[in-house]
């Protein structure tokens, strides 16, 4: 089928689960959207999971995965409380999705996400970034955290020091980190975007 999916970072984080001897089991925390990267992995022999909270989001992905003939597995869940058993799945991720909370929920996602990973496994997360063009607009409702505007509806948008998410991660061992700032043409004017993407492994012991 070999479609071409727009979450290009994610392409780096399948590499590097290709190159573990780990079973091809993988989780996406928010899977939906019309054109979920769930297929990518998919596409490549892995088990599929996926959680998404929103309704009309996991729809859109049930109708891609039935027009494309897979069985991607989108279950309606919340990543603060995963519904699976402890060292289960071998690679979980959030790819634009995990920061769209509050700092503390994100703090517990991420433990989720952790707890059922196998050890050895890895996880790639993305947060936002204090560099971002939204930084700093709509309503403050807490430390680098944001009511804004997106689309027709008001979402949480949580930014971030470039290394205040470390800690997040101190119970895995971060193999890799990047600072990402990307600048858009977008109806005639530049934007700027921030991300810091991190990819951790569980610890084995």
């Amino acid at each position: 089928m070999n479609l071409v999916y727009r979450q290009a970072q994610l392409y780096k984080f399948l590499n590097m689960c290709n190159n573990t001897p780990l079973e091809k089991t993988v989780l996406d925390c928010g899977a939906g959207g019309k054109y979920p990267p769930l297929g990518m992995f998919w596409e490549h022999g892995y088990k599929t999971l996926g959680i998404e909270l929103d309704d009309i989001q996991r729809m859109e992905a049930v109708e891609f995965e039935n027009n494309y003939g897979m069985g991607l597995n989108i279950l309606k869940g919340d990543m603060r409380n995963l519904p699976f058993e402890d060292n289960s799945v071998s690679f979980a991720y959030s790819y634009n999705s995990i920061f769209h909370m509050k700092k503390e929920d994100i703090m517990k996602s991420i433990s989720e996400i952790r707890r059922v990973m196998k050890p050895g496994g890895l996880c790639f997360i993305n947060l936002l970034t204090t560099a971002d063009f939204r930084y700093g607009t709509g309503e403050l409702i807490g430390d680098g955290e944001y009511y804004q505007d997106e689309g027709d509806t008001t979402v949480i948008h949580s930014y971030f020091s470039e290394d205040e998410g470390d800690s997040y991660f101190k119970d895995m061992d971060v193999i890799y980190k990047e600072i990402r700032i990307l600048e858009r043409l977008v109806e005639g004017h530049w934007i700027k975007q921030g991300y810091v993407d991190y990819i951790a492994r569980k610890k084995t012991a």
